[in-house]
């Protein structure tokens, strides 16, 4: 009997992001973070820098296609629980501890994840990247013209 490999579909890329959300809904327990936080907090700190507030509000928003109000949302308890500070010029930054949170969180996920990925050789998780990436994309044209 002859095994056929499975075709890449939306199931099987749900059952994936299934996955990581529970992997990060395990490390985010016991934080001050949901899920919106933690990607708008973890996106303010990819910016290597200080961001302009409305910039990476429609950042993540695009990215997550989440509302624009429920990132301002997520970056305003974000604020109150002193992991990002507002400065002048309507910028954010992450505070000392939001790194140290950021760097809590990665390492939790970073370890199960690394395990699980670490079963796919580098060659083909750079094949699965680039398609994953060319469909992220088509969808993305799709929305923008529904």
């Amino acid at each position: 009997m002859t095994t056929t490999a499975p075709t890449l579909n939306p199931a099987i890329i749900g059952q994936v992001e299934k996955h990581h959300t529970a992997i990060l809904t395990r490390a985010l327990a016991g934080t001050s973070l949901d899920e919106k936080q933690w990607i708008t907090l973890n996106q303010a700190l990819a910016a290597g820098a200080p961001v302009e507030r409305a910039e990476h509000i429609a950042r993540v928003a695009g990215m997550t296609q989440w509302t624009p109000a429920s990132v301002e949302a997520a970056l305003v308890a974000l604020v109150s629980s002193g992991q990002v500070a507002e400065l002048p010029g309507i910028r954010i930054e992450v505070t000392d501890s939001g790194r140290a949170l950021v760097a809590q969180i990665r390492s939790e996920t970073g370890a199960i994840v690394e395990r699980a990925y670490g079963t796919v050789s580098a060659e083909e998780r750079a094949i699965a990247a680039r398609v994953l990436v060319t469909i992220t994309a088509g969808l993305a044209d799709e929305l923008a013209h529904v």
